[in-house]
């Protein structure tokens, strides 16, 4: 089988080589690729959102399935673009993709349909936002409500904060926000929850706990994400059950009454409050780094997971998986996530050690006569599976030291929730 995968970061890495493992492939393309799936797939350089250009690809050299890594393409509608032309795509429509590209689409239906979330007002321009604002109990939350790459969230502790966050948003900090959601403030602890679908049958694909905030402690801005472990440390039986039937369930319900079929990954970002969960808000894909953290410890070919959802026979497919712990850490550019240096040169590649245990997944580079550079703020994605959270950390600092990149960053503290009880 011939196979291409959209997308150039750390989860698209991870995507290519699970699949690159199943004895069904022949052949990977990835559009466009990175420096790291370039030592396992061939990178064709084609923008993401250029539709017809991947088309014109895709049937050129036989394509017989497409999976859409980012949320991007997917929001913009390249899985019912694709499906016109009788090309097998992994990933959910346009209309389903509003989970991700409209806060407000996705808090209306949890309203609708009585889904746990923040309580929420919608504002459309600054005036009526810092109106409200002036009265608000503080903190709050205040969101873009278009794809922000994981930044465009606001945690406001104070007033002059709150005005800020409304200024940046209506001026496009984020591209064009034509309406922002300020919520209530929900004290608990974030946990990403991941399952996948084939329009009628769910299948749970893990849970993760992602590190949003820059530095270490959970301090500074945020970020895309700064490392993740596998499984939060907050699931159990009990919550599994919560959140199959108060969030994921009624989420299909509510968009399978307007005549949208869900096909491909869903990703829950919760908040659990006294192992109560609450919706934050959906990813119509994997997260990134979850996904580098999580398919390591996947047992079942991916790619018959895959066929499975685009032939909608999921509920005759048992996922299984590997008893291992994982986690990841992420290695970014200095400045991150504010301005930082491109096409930095990096070395010591050979002095890393991987194995059937230890990966490496690329996000921000690419290979310029055969020198690996960084083009990105999150650069490479070390991940570690292990019977404890302590020596995977320990075996990917250890990779870390050895690469001994000058331009490049990480927190040291990745799973401290788990590692420093």
């Amino acid at each position: 089988m011939k196979i291409a995968i959209i997308g150039s970061g750390g989860r698209e890495h991870a995507i290519t080589y699970s699949i690159s493992k199943s004895k069904k492939i022949k052949k990977i393309y990835c559009i466009p690729g990175n420096a790291g799936t370039e030592e396992i797939a061939e990178n064709i350089n084609l923008d993401i959102n250029n539709f017809e250009n991947i088309r014109d690809f895709l049937i050129e050299n036989k394509i017989e399935l497409v999976v859409v890594g980012p949320e991007d393409p997917l929001v913009n509608g390249i899985v019912d673009y694709l499906e016109n032309f009788n090309i097998k795509v992994f990933g959910p429509s346009k209309k389903a993709s509003q989970l991700e590209g409209s806060k407000i689409f996705t808090k209306n239906l949890c309203k609708k349909y009585k889904i746990p979330t923040a309580n929420f007002g919608v504002f459309t321009n600054s005036q009526e936002s810092i109106d409200f604002i002036k009265n608000a109990k503080h903190p709050i939350v205040i969101k873009a409500d278009n794809l922000a790459a994981g930044k465009g969230v606001y945690i406001c502790e104070d007033i002059q904060q709150s005005f800020k966050a409304v200024e940046e948003i209506f001026n496009g900090k984020f591209g064009d926000a034509k309406n922002l959601l300020i919520e209530e403030f929900l004290r608990g602890e974030e946990m990403s929850y991941f399952v996948i679908s084939d329009g009628s049958t769910i299948k749970n694909f893990g849970t993760a706990q992602d590190h949003k905030r820059v530095n270490e402690g959970d301090k500074g801005k945020n970020t895309g994400g700064m490392g993740a472990y596998y499984p939060s440390r907050l699931i159990n039986s009990e919550l599994e059950k919560k959140i199959i039937d108060k969030i994921i369930k009624p989420t299909l319900k509510g968009l399978s009454a307007d005549n949208i079929k869900y096909k491909g990954f869903l990703y829950a970002g919760l908040m659990i409050v006294d192992n109560e969960p609450y919706l934050i808000e959906y990813n119509v894909r994997m997260g990134d780094p979850e996904c580098q953290t999580i398919l390591p410890v996947l047992k079942t070919d991916l790619i018959e997971i895959i066929e499975a959802v685009i032939n909608e026979k999921l509920n005759d497919f048992n996922l299984q998986w590997h008893d291992s712990k994982s986690l990841c850490v992420v290695l970014c550019s200095n400045g991150y996530p504010d301005k930082y240096e491109k096409n930095v040169e990096i070395q010591n590649f050979n002095s890393v050690v991987l194995d059937e245990k230890n990966f490496l997944f690329h996000a921000g580079t690419r290979k310029k006569d055969k020198r690996i550079l960084a083009i990105g703020g999150r650069v490479l994605n070390f991940v570690s599976i292990s019977s404890s959270f302590n020596d995977a950390r320990e075996k990917i600092h250890k990779n870390l030291e050895k690469l001994n990149w000058k331009a490049g960053f990480y927190r040291k503290d990745i799973a401290y929730k788990v590692i420093n009880k």
